[in-house]
């Protein structure tokens, strides 16, 4: 990997990533990237998954890659600091079960689940929420084990769901702007948030926490990226298999953000080496 071995450069970056559809493909597979992100740990670089994972998921992840950063989970609900030393916490914050601490930004997922099923009967439709997919159901869905399932729907702060066969996106995102809340779509889910909480504000946070006020690189796949890909500095759009996200192209070609060379983990470390080797 041709990156700046500079420890001078390597200080001057934040990247912020997604995961699934990302950083890792749907096999959840990211080995192509592996070795980076080992060499960004050692440099200093600190590497923030910012996804719509919950902590458990991110931990198991972190543990895998070899990351100590901090990381923003369920569309940012909270940002997780497990090793909080060297950062601003001047917000409000209590201990992390996994470790460290955590800073809530979202409402709690029992606040946000009734509200789905309101927005479901003014639409008139059904929507099937992650919690009340049966475990048979949610591996398929996923493609997770039974085990990793299980992570996946133990919510705190969002509530992932499944549209109504036939059900547009546009008209449940617009309903929910209406009614105070915010609904993202996902690679798989479509999910629902508090209003002051999504990746962009979740960004916000994290740059008021970082002391050494470092340009932020973030990489998305999908429309729920687009509040993050809008905060950073630099914007790199990791494209599927067909290319791009049909509603992330009018910004690819307008120049607003870069699109990667190759899909998931492939394009997110030629993206990565290139931007920072740039700097």
């Amino acid at each position: 990997m041709n990156i700046p071995s500079s420890p001078a450069v390597a200080s001057q970056w934040l990247v912020v990533t997604d995961l699934d559809g990302t950083l890792l493909d749907h096999a959840y597979d990211f080995s192509a990237a592996a070795p980076l992100l080992r060499v960004l740990e050692e440099q200093g670089v600190p590497v923030v998954p910012c996804t719509s994972k919950t902590a458990e998921e991110v931990e198991q992840f972190q543990a895998a890659a070899g990351l100590s950063s901090p990381y923003i989970v369920e569309n940012g609900g909270a940002i997780h600091f497990p090793h909080p030393e060297g950062w601003l916490l001047d917000m409000p914050h209590q201990p992390s079960p996994g470790g460290g601490v955590v800073v809530p930004l979202g409402w709690p997922s029992q606040r946000l689940r009734p509200l789905l099923d309101t927005l479901a009967a003014e639409l008139d439709t059904r929507f099937f929420a992650l919690e009340d997919l049966s475990l048979a159901d949610l591996t398929a869905h996923t493609g997770l084990s039974p085990e990793g399932a299980a992570l996946a729907a133990r919510r705190h702060w969002s509530v992932p769901f499944v549209l109504a066969e036939g059900q547009a996106i546009e008209a449940v995102e617009a309903l929910a702007a209406a009614r105070g809340l915010k609904v993202l779509q996902g690679n798989r889910f479509a999910h629902l948030i508090a209003p002051g909480s999504d990746k962009g504000l979740a960004l916000e946070a994290l740059r008021r926490a970082d002391p050494q006020r470092r340009t932020v690189l973030a990489l998305g796949d999908s429309p729920n990226d687009q509040a993050l890909l809008d905060g950073a500095d630099q914007a790199i759009v990791i494209p599927g298999a067909d290319g791009p996200h049909p509603r992330l192209r009018p910004a690819i070609a307008a120049g607003d953000y870069q699109l990667a060379s190759a899909p998931h983990a492939v394009g997110w470390a030629d993206a990565v080496t290139t931007w920072l080797a740039l700097a």
